[in-house]
């Protein structure tokens, strides 16, 4: 029985003019910042922090929350703990809401947790759904190309998760061009049309750009969302006076000291600077940046607090 004390703001939708764009040619708006869970929402995570940053943003807006089936840590503890949030807050608002995962990493031992095989993407979904307490989600991802299996296999896979109601859309993560292009085609032709492409785009890492596939996606009226906007933090004020001792890369995990090298630290002053005359941080202007990019939908952003995602949300008001 749903006895939740939550009550979403009547105001969440009063600036939806700036927040919302079409994603490609569909008939599906996202907001230009979603919600990625990658880290901050595992089971190593306080749940109510969790629970405040998840209600600021749907307060503020944001209908897309992003997971993958291996997100945490540990493995999958993203996907319950938005479980627990749906029974807890949100089942109310099911259909105000946007889900997305994923599956193509490794996510259970042996030799069907990973990669693009028909056997592991369905039953990966399946127990995606059970941990989000949902019957469907609104779009499910390849998460990676797999060199190994037939690329008719995976993409067939994604058209019968749609055609069995699992999923509404499906997108393509990682994926470099060439089997874009082949699944762009594939999917159209089997009336599954590819909705959205997810790469990792920021001021650090532009590939995306140079390799085409903005500039494919947005020709091919293909939605774009950009994960790791921040480069996991180097685009931001943090790093640039020394490394925090809470900071991720005193951690030496996904963000590893020899990154802050005297060239970056010259890059971040310049952001600085420009920052400044927009009256921005550098994170603002870096998400701003991907945003101007042609073809760019949304900007996936992470948030270990309710300030810092208030922080981010400030680029689109």
């Amino acid at each position: 029985m749903y006895n939740s004390t939550y009550s979403p703001s009547p105001e969440r939708y009063s600036s939806s003019s700036r927040l919302y764009v079409r994603c490609g040619k569909s008939g599906v708006l996202l907001p230009k910042v979603s919600l990625g869970f990658w880290h901050n929402f595992g089971s190593v995570d306080p749940y109510e922090r969790s629970r405040a940053i998840t209600h600021y943003a749907f307060d503020h807006g944001i209908t897309h929350f992003d997971f993958a089936n291996n997100y945490g840590p540990e493995p999958g503890s993203a996907e319950e703990t938005f479980g627990r949030l749906m029974d807890d807050d949100f089942k109310p608002f099911r259909d105000e809401l946007f889900i997305s995962t994923k599956a193509g990493y490794t996510m259970w031992q042996g030799p069907y947790g990973d990669w693009g095989s028909r056997k592991y993407l369905m039953s990966s979904l399946d127990q995606s759904l059970r941990r989000m307490h949902l019957d469907y989600v609104d779009l499910f991802y390849s998460h990676r190309f797999d060199p190994l299996t037939p690329v008719e296999e995976t993409l067939q896979t994604l058209v019968d998760i749609v055609k069995q109601g699992k999923a509404l859309y499906v997108g393509i993560s990682n994926w470099p061009l060439e089997p874009l292009r082949f699944a762009e085609t594939y999917l159209k032709e089997h009336d599954v049309p590819l909705l959205i492409y997810q790469g990792r785009l920021n001021m650090l890492d532009r590939k995306q750009i140079d390799d085409g596939i903005l500039d494919f996606c947005a020709d091919k009226g293909i939605g774009y969302i950009a994960f790791s906007p921040l480069a996991q933090g180097l685009l931001t004020d943090r790093y640039i006076d020394g490394i925090p001792a809470d900071s991720r890369m005193a951690k030496e995990h996904f963000l590893t000291s020899d990154r802050r090298t005297p060239q970056l630290l010259d890059y971040l002053k310049q952001l600085q600077s420009e920052a400044k005359a927009e009256n921005r941080s550098i994170a603002q202007h870096a998400l701003a940046w991907i945003l101007e990019q042609r073809g760019v939908t949304s900007v996936l952003v992470g948030a270990s607090s309710v300030q810092q995602l208030k922080n981010n949300l400030e680029v689109v008001r």
